[in-house]
Order: structure tokens, then sequence, then C-alpha cells
């Protein structure tokens, strides 16, 4: 497994997670996603180049027989035979592999980054089941808890401490929590397709969320350099690399090409006479050199190879200043996750408070169902912003460690 998402995992879980564990999930995308499929079959297709261009130029035959025969002291020729083989300068061939070798290198860094980004909208897509999975149940809790007051506000009515209003009330606050659950429960089933997409599996597979997760005491240390190291930022050097391999490549195609040929010319004997070598076939090796006289060409190629280099160095540095902002962002937001979080506990707290002592004055006789309904709505209002505060700090660590892993 890759050691992005080993960092990903260690940080972000907590106690055992019942289910299916978001690791499993991301290992299941890893390796049925069709885009990351995509890519390595682009990276071995980059990869395989390598082999293609580690050849010869094709090797020239030609064959000629003579309709009017030249005549020669020793016979008459009757045909003509060629082979001849052009040669790549010294260490053309080698430059070539490098140039391909150097291509399927940035080629690489782009399936590392598609994994990230696979990973990321992996646990992002889980940790916003689990906040659909955590309100429902927030929901049914205080769907439950009204149907207590409920029975406290008939019991009250009977007694003529209360009037069927509040009943209704109670009642029509039931309704709008039950609509709430009703919609969450669509927003679960387009996620649940969504994350199952991700995974190139049936949208209606059932995943099952730790709903348990919380903001934890301290948050991961990260590494200030992890930043230099992220693939979206070596690919531009690995580009970087290949214009200079390109560079190489065409230094060396500026040279000569050599040939290497030979001739076979077959010869009649003559009848007329008799001498030593009456008949005698030609054997003519040849050498040829290919010499690129007119070569504005590799100047011009010279010449856009640093204006590439020039280009690559400036779109790594506006993309490092992107990933930068999205860091400095993804850091601030957690940060003020957590403190949402510690807010929402502390206003929980203190509602469960107001809500003993409404129960408190049901024994009484004095209790109040407008207060009991304000404070129910202030209930699931901050236990609703703590289980957003919950998910935004997840989400933001899920950014972090795409940057910094």
């Amino acid at each position: 497994m890759n050691k992005y998402l080993y960092l990903l995992i260690g940080t972000l879980s907590i106690a055992s997670v019942h289910g299916q564990e978001l690791e499993s999930l991301i290992q299941q995308a890893e390796l049925n996603n069709p885009e990351i499929q995509a890519f390595e079959l682009r990276y071995n297709i980059a990869s395989e180049k390598v082999n293609e261009v580690n050849t010869l130029p094709n090797t020239e035959v030609s064959a000629g027989y003579f309709v009017s025969e030249p005549e020669t002291r020793t016979g008459a020729q009757k045909a003509r035979f060629s082979a001849k083989q052009m040669i790549p300068w010294f260490g053309t061939i080698t430059a070539r592999e490098n140039y391909a070798s150097s291509l399927a290198d940035a080629q690489y860094e782009e399936l590392v980054i598609a994994k990230r980004k696979l990973v990321l909208s992996v646990s992002q897509s889980y940790y916003l089941l689990f906040a659909i999975v955590a309100k429902q149940k927030v929901l049914d809790e205080n769907i439950e808890l009204l149907d207590t007051y409920e029975r406290l506000a008939l019991t009250s009515v009977e007694v003529g401490s209360a009037s069927a209003v509040d009943v209704l009330r109670l009642q029509i606050r039931q309704n709008e929590l039950e609509q709430q659950k009703e919609v969450l429960e669509q927003e679960y089933v387009a996620e649940q397709t969504l994350l199952n997409n991700l995974l190139n599996r049936d949208g209606q597979t059932q995943i099952v969320v730790y709903d348990g997760l919380t903001v934890p005491e301290q948050d991961p240390i990260m590494d200030e350099g992890g930043l230099d190291l992220h693939p979206e930022l070596i690919k531009y050097n690995k580009l970087y690399e290949s214009v200079e391999q390109s560079q190489i490549l065409n230094q060396k195609e500026a040279f000569p090409n050599l040939g290497f040929g030979l001739d076979y010319v077959p010869v009649a004997e003559r009848s007329d006479m008799a001498f030593d070598d009456n008949g005698k076939d030609i054997l003519m090796p040849m050498v040829s050199v290919s010499i690129p006289i007119f070569n504005n060409k590799y100047k011009s190629i010279s010449e856009q190879n640093k204006l590439k280099q020039g280009e690559i160095t400036a779109q790594k540095q506006e993309r490092r200043n992107k990933l930068e902002t999205l860091l400095s962002e993804a850091s601030n937001a957690r940060v003020a996750a957590r403190i949402r979080f510690r807010t929402q506990a502390k206003n929980i707290q203190q509602a469960n408070d107001a809500e003993e002592i409404l129960i408190k004055s049901y024994e009484t006789g004095t209790i109040d169902f407008n207060d009991v309904l304000d404070i129910q709505e202030l209930q699931l209002k901050f236990q609703i912003n703590r289980i957003e505060s919950i998910k935004m700090y997840y989400v933001q660590s899920a950014i972090i460690n795409y940057l910094m892993s």
C-alpha cells in the first residue's frame, strides 16, 4: 500500500472502525477504479515506447535487371543487387531511449497524482456518509424525545395544566424531524452511489460507515517539507528532465548519419576469348554519410526546448503557490472545525442542563411546552453543528494528507 494511504489511515482512524473500513474502500477503489486503470495503461504505453525507439532505420534492399546489358572487359553485366543500412550517430539510440524513459517517468507521476486524488475523493465521500448517518441517529433520538414530551403534554392536558395546542405543536415538530430524516435518506442514497461508482461497483451496494468519529485531542504533526515531495510538483521536475533529454537527442540527431552497403553485379562470361577473371562478378562495399547541411530545424528545436524549460519552471511555481494556498486554507479550516466542535460540546451540555430543569418543572406542574420546543430545537441545532464540525475536521484532514503525505 502507498505511503500516503498509511498516513491517511493512521492519522484519521480512531478506536476500532466497525463495518467497512475506509482503508478497505480505498484499496478496492485503487484496484477497480477505471480512471486509475486508464492511467496505468498510459504509463505502460509510455514505458513500452522505450522499446520502440531502440531500433535502427529500415534496411534498404534493391534489385535491378539490365535490359540493355553493358559490356565490360570481363563480360556483360546482367543485373544489380544492393543492400544499405543507415546508422544514427554514436549515442543517438541511447539518447532516444533516455528521452522516452523520461516521458514515462513523467507519466508515472500522473498515475501517482490520480491515485492520491482518488484516495481524497473516497475519504471525503466516506466522511459525508458518516455525517448523514450521524444526523439520522440524532434525529431518531430527538423524535424519541418528542414522543416523551408528547406523553407528558397529554397527561398535562388531562389535568388541565396544558392545552391541546401544545400537543399539536409537539406533533408538528415531530413531523418536521421525520421530513428531515427522509431527506437525509435520499442524500445517503445519492452519496452511496457516488462512492460505489468510485469503487466501480453496483451503486446500490450497501456501505456501512462508522458513526462514532470525534475530533482527536491533538492534530498529527505535519512535515513542513512534505509539499516539496508532492507528485504534482515532482511531475514538473520530470517534465523538465524530459526536455533536457530532448535537447541531448536533438544534438545527437544534428550529427551526420552513417551508411554501410554492398552492391553485387553478376557478370556473364565472354565466349569470344579466354582470360583470367572472365565472367567474374562485381562486389562493391559502400560507405555513405547523410549530412544535415541545412540544420535550422535543430537550432529551432534547441530554442523551443529552452522556452519549454522556462514554461515548466513557471508552471511549477504557479502550482506550488496554489498548493500552499490550499494547504493553508485546509489547515485553518481544520483549526476552525476544532473550535466549533468544542463550542458545540459546551452548548450541548448546557442545553441538556436546561432540559433537566424543564423535566423537574414538570414534577411541580409548571412546565412550559413552548420552552420545551425551544430547548429541543437548540439541542438539535447544537448536535447537528457538532456533527458538521467533525465532518469538516476529517474532510480538511483528508486534503492535508493529499498535500503532505
